[in-house]
């Protein structure tokens, strides 16, 4: 029995085709937009920035109410409340959630949270307090960000041409899962990457290879 049931289950979600249908022309739904990057993005809001206006696929100036929420939202993937207006977020997270639709509120209550983010060139990370705390999650990002140097993405990049030669030479998954452990582990393959010493990484790593 799970005595500590999960709330949100984080996930990453692949664009795709998939739309995001946007409520609010401000900061805040900018802010929103910029996090759904190659998504298609529709804003609904009777004034835009122009910021916001150039980086959504369609823009529809139009002001909203409860009753005409649902036309704006029909072909929609999910929908992001984010107009300055506390009661107008709500009706639309609840006209969008009862359509279905996966919501994400400005003023809470819905069933998305956007995260935190720091990406890098081949990883991502994020953090979020489950929106307890909305001034938390950026300021662990600002932290994570310090700590992972640039050895971070040499190890990540040594790993993938490693990956591609144990295929041939380790014959299961689990010894290949161990013998990346153990690069990982490595203080000395560490050190060479925050050095710049790639190849000096590299030689060690194959050390290390089971023969």
């Amino acid at each position: 029995m799970c005595m500590n049931p999960v709330k949100m289950s984080p996930i990453l979600l692949s664009p795709g085709n998939r739309l995001v249908v946007v409520f609010g022309g401000g900061t805040v739904a900018l802010r929103k937009c910029r996090h759904f990057d190659g998504f298609r993005t529709r804003v609904v809001s009777p004034e835009v920035l122009p910021e916001l206006e150039e980086l959504a696929d369609e823009v529809i100036r139009v002001a909203v109410d409860p009753i005409t929420v649902k036309e704006y939202v029909d072909d929609a993937d999910i929908v992001v409340a984010a107009t300055s207006s506390h009661e107008l977020n709500d009706s639309i997270r609840d006209a969008a959630m009862s359509m279905g639709i996966m919501t994400n509120s400005a003023h809470g209550g819905g069933d998305v949270l956007i995260p935190s983010t720091l990406h890098r060139d081949g990883f991502t990370v994020t953090v979020s307090s489950e929106g307890r705390v909305p001034a938390f999650p950026p300021y662990v990002i600002s932290k994570i960000d310090m700590f992972l140097d640039a050895s971070y993405d040499a190890m990540l990049d040594l790993l993938v041409d490693l990956r591609a030669i144990i295929r041939d030479r380790i014959p299961t998954q689990p010894a290949r899962a161990e013998f990346l452990a153990g690069v990982l582990a490595d203080d000395r393959i560490w050190k060479r990457l925050s050095e710049g010493d790639r190849d000096g990484a590299f030689s060690i790593a194959m050390e290390r290879m089971p023969e």
